[in-house]
């Protein structure tokens, strides 16, 4: 099973451009390996008639993995091909490491930053898989030690995290998986088959990390509900720059481009200190949020449809080569007029679509014959 990326800088940082480019390819990377993995895992529990089973487990995390998609496209909008001074690689900062609220589709309004959602999505799909028990070959073993391995040392760093109150009894649990999973280590050196005994330590692996991400975010979320909306607020400035380029690019992109407005967070106010003003404020938040994310998937949505109609034209066109036809005077000319009105800034769609489409009939005709 994949792992998350390991996240540049830290909160309020303008991280290298260089970490941000390398960040940007690996976590994209993840994403792409994590949606197959969650698609493999549904595609067994259905086969194994178990998917009632892991329906919510699933649900629960196919939203997280939606909400840190997106919050990867508001990253990679503000990346912008590098094109990055230090006001835009401190909005970076901020979008990685400020919270992913409720209305992104985090369950419950839990309040966790982009890596500790990656990380707890690696926690619940290597939930999933153990459920499911996939493989049990002596490879596989080797594997899953080692990915329990990596999983202690991240447990190790979230244990760090905890209040003096309880830290004692979570290292005293880290310590018992540790002496555990070297028990089991041995066991496998000699020969002996321990897939029987990694199920249970990689269960309690899961939920202890789990509720360890989950227990920090809480205890954020609970100093104060200020805190709260002063990190919300952030967050929200943050994705209002981000979906604001975004815009940019579709406009620029695509003819037509959808038109919404991108709500202006600097219009709601300073943060309110007294009670009686902070729950409204908050309530606003949230509103805005929601209709930075509507903006948001409206306007990648509209950049999809381009690169989508881009990947098709190519994929015409290697069938065409594949059928040797692809120097017909008919698909040169055709794919020259597309390829034109695609690389135009905006791109005429419903035209370019016309033309691809133009492409394709021609395609048909010439392998008919």
């Amino acid at each position: 099973m994949t792992t998350a990326p390991t996240a540049p800088g830290r909160l309020g940082e303008a991280i290298e451009p260089a970490l941000i480019q390398r960040y940007l390819a690996e976590l994209d990377s993840w994403l792409r390996t994590r949606k197959d993995e969650l698609d493999e895992l549904d595609r067994a529990a259905l086969a194994a008639g178990r998917g009632e089973e892991v329906a919510s487990d699933m649900s629960l995390t196919l939203a997280m993995w939606q909400a840190i998609h997106d919050r990867y496209q508001l990253v990679f909008a503000t990346w912008d091909g590098g094109r990055v001074l230090q006001q835009e690689r401190e909005r970076i900062s901020a979008l990685i490491w400020g919270r992913l609220d409720g209305a992104s589709g985090m369950p419950g309004g839990l309040a966790v930053s982009l890596p500790e959602a990656c990380r707890l999505n690696d926690a619940l799909t290597g939930q999933l898989r153990t459920k499911l028990a996939l493989a049990h070959d002596a490879t596989e073993q080797v594997a899953r030690i080692r990915e329990l391995r990596a999983q202690l040392e991240r447990i190790r760093d979230q244990v760090g995290l905890e209040p003096a109150t309880t830290r004692d009894k979570s290292v005293n649990t880290l310590a018992g998986l540790m002496a555990r999973l070297e028990q089991v280590s041995d066991r496998a050196e000699r020969g002996a088959d321990v897939g029987g005994m990694l199920g249970p330590i990689e269960i309690e692996a899961t939920t202890f990390e789990r509720d360890l991400i989950v227990g920090n975010a809480r205890r954020r979320d609970a100093r104060s509900k200020v805190i709260s909306a002063r990190e919300l607020r952030a967050d929200l400035e943050a994705r209002e720059q981000a979906v604001e380029k975004l815009a940019a690019q579709c406009v620029a992109t695509v003819d037509t481009a959808p038109r919404y407005a991108v709500p202006d967070v600097e219009a709601l106010g300073p943060v309110p200190v007294t009670p009686d003003e902070i729950d409204d404020y908050l309530q606003r938040l949230d509103r805005v949020s929601q209709a930075l994310e509507f903006a948001q998937h409206k306007y990648a949505d509209a950049l999809a449809q381009h690169t989508d109609l881009v990947a098709l034209l190519d994929a015409y066109v290697a069938k065409a080569r594949a059928q040797g036809v692809a120097d017909s005077p008919d698909l040169v000319e055709s794919e020259r007029q597309a390829r034109a009105v695609l690389a135009r800034t905006p791109a005429p769609m419903s035209v370019a679509q016309q033309l691809v489409a133009t492409y394709q009939t021609w395609l048909q005709k010439e392998t008919a014959q």
